[in-house]
């Protein structure tokens, strides 16, 4: 499931608990919704980690680029 699927879906389940005072339920949609929170969590750093390495990308390039127009020039 999806992040904010898991987030909703637990919120309900632990609304359903709370109502009817089953603790498993309530407890099983705390865990459910963490589970939406680290998938969202996860998203995050592995969109903030593929931007680092494009720029890593981008200086490299940029660099080697800098290195052979030197090389040229001698």
């Amino acid at each position: 499931m999806g992040e904010m699927t898991d987030k909703i879906e637990g919120r309900a389940k632990q609304a359903v608990g709370a109502v009817t005072g089953d603790e498993g339920t309530k407890r099983e949609g705390e865990r459910q919704e963490d589970k939406g929170k680290l998938k969202g969590d996860l998203d995050s750093a592995i969109d903030k980690t593929q931007g680092a390495l494009e720029d890593v990308k981008d200086k490299t390039e940029n660099a080697l680029d800098d290195l052979k127009d030197k090389i040229d020039k001698k």
